[in-house]
């Protein structure tokens, strides 16, 4: 298991919080019950989801599932196989993987996604911890390679640095 243990761990970690907070909401809110949570900025709001953000491709949830089944594999082999070397792209792929997978927990078991986050300060769609861990995911990864994986995925790989070729030189004088 390698190095690899503590960011799967963490992955595992963060399902688990989204799966209590989706259970909660199931049991406590009503379907379409508002809760106030800090008043006049968050609600928490139980909405099922059968699509992906706000909600489209409605009644896709086969679809959906698999897609976040094919990604979270993909995530998982990139994760062990070391794809990004650095530990900062290894923690990203985690938090990803962590969203795709408690989405699709709720898409494979349950027919829709449980959503609950309901920001009252901006119209916006209802969402849940798994969405947070896909959006702040994937906006950390986009950075990461924007701005930073050329030095430290560069600098992950060998620590080394490319030799020069020795310079040969000829002679010819007649």
């Amino acid at each position: 298991m390698r190095k690899t243990f503590p960011i799967f761990t963490a992955a595992a970690l963060l399902i688990l919080v989204d799966q209590i907070t989706k259970l909660l909401t199931r049991t406590y809110i009503g379907l379409h019950q508002h809760v106030d949570v800090l008043p006049g900025i968050v609600d928490f709001t139980y909405v099922k989801n059968t699509g992906a953000a706000f909600s489209s491709f409605s009644s896709s949830t086969t679809l959906l599932a698999l897609l976040s089944l094919v990604m979270s594999g993909l995530m998982i082999v990139a994760i062990w196989k070391n794809w990004l070397r650095h530990p900062a792209g290894q923690w990203i792929l985690a938090v990803i993987l962590a969203g795709a997978l408690g989405n699709f927990i709720d898409r494979a078991f349950l027919g829709f996604v449980t959503d609950m986050i309901e920001l009252l300060f901006i119209r916006f769609a209802v969402f849940n911890f798994a969405d947070i861990c896909v959006v702040l995911g994937s906006i950390a990864m986009a950075v990461y390679i924007i701005f930073f994986y050329d030095k430290l995925e560069g600098s992950a790989k060998s620590g080394a640095r490319p030799q020069e070729e020795p310079h040969v030189s000829a002679d010819f004088e007649g």
